[in-house]
């Protein structure tokens, strides 16, 4: 599947990086493009669709803010 580019956006002194939603099958790929963007912190607002102990072993922090709102 095709998975649209990260966008980058910029706010005074915070960035922010807009991404797809990995699977444990893309998640090598996925940190790795974290990293080339220096992430430091990940917010994940979506379903968990991967383990997220991978990518904090690469030390970024995975913040888990999700709330079903229905």
């Amino acid at each position: 599947m095709n998975r649209p580019a990260p966008v980058e956006i910029s706010y005074e002194n915070m960035r922010f990086l807009i991404t797809h939603n990995p699977t444990n099958a893309t998640l090598n790929k996925f940190t790795e493009e974290l990293k080339k963007y220096g992430v430091t912190t990940l917010v994940r607002v979506c379903d968990a669709t991967y383990d997220k102990a991978p990518v904090e072993k690469e030390g970024i922090y995975v913040l888990v803010h999700f709330r079903a709102y229905y």
